[in-house]
């Protein structure tokens, strides 16, 4: 959404790092993404709700805020370096898709949210949303970035998790809790991050399926696929 509209600027704020990388392979980039991920996240699954747990969730912040750098510097570095590849784009994307269902399954599980059934629900309209984003791009060629993005969304948990350690830090009283089904989930940074992000996958799997929807249909019209009855006949 409106973060994915910065990646040029973001390139062009990075120049003097892909400078020093030089010829480094950008798979490089992505391997090292991946443990640093997921170490955040395990920060935050196991925060206690004191200050050794804020100062955990801010290592986790950190630590999901390295490794989405990481992630946004690998495919620049391909296409600078003339290294782009199918392996590299096919590693990036599932690198992507196991931190974002890491993340939050890891807020959900976490004390300040407590539910684990939760967090499964929402890492699946999650990926649900990156599914139409890449699958338009196997079938149709073009990446759909449209919706509610994942820059969008970590930027929104890296916030979420650091106002938390703040408010303990403050020590700041509880919000109450969330009402209907989920009056067992205290209001949180983390738990409303958690919503919107659920709210937010279902958006972009409707917005991505409809326009991907459009745009094959047009394709098929221009470039119609060989049937096989056709073969056979000719």
């Amino acid at each position: 959404m409106a973060l994915e509209k910065l990646r040029d600027k973001w390139e062009i704020f990075f120049e003097p790092v892909f400078n020093w990388l030089g010829d480094t392979s950008p798979s490089v980039l992505t391997w090292v993404a991946l443990p640093i991920g997921l170490l955040g996240g395990l920060a935050i699954a196991v925060a206690p709700m004191d200050e050794f747990g804020a100062t955990l969730l801010l290592a986790g912040a950190l630590l999901m805020g390295i490794s989405t750098i990481l992630d946004g510097l690998d495919g620049p570095l391909a296409r600078r370096n003339g290294m782009v590849t199918r392996w590299g784009d096919y590693l990036d994307h599932t690198f992507d898709r196991l931190l974002d269902g890491t993340w939050i399954v890891c807020i959900a599980v976490s004390p300040f949210v407590g539910d684990i059934s939760f967090g499964l629900v929402v890492a699946w309209f999650t990926l649900l949303g990156s599914y139409m984003g890449t699958q338009a791009q196997a079938v149709a060629g073009t990446r759909n970035y449209r919706g509610f993005g994942r820059a969008d969304r970590t930027i929104m948990s890296i916030v979420a998790l650091i106002l938390s350690a703040i408010f303990i830090f403050l020590e700041v009283g509880s919000f109450g809790n969330f009402p209907w089904i989920f009056d067992h989930i205290e209001i949180s940074p983390m738990s409303i991050v958690l919503i919107i992000s659920g709210i937010g996958g279902i958006y972009t799997f409707l917005v991505r399926f409809i326009q991907a929807s459009q745009g094959i249909k047009e394709i098929d019209r221009n470039d119609p696929l060989p049937q096989p009855n056709q073969e056979k006949s000719e």
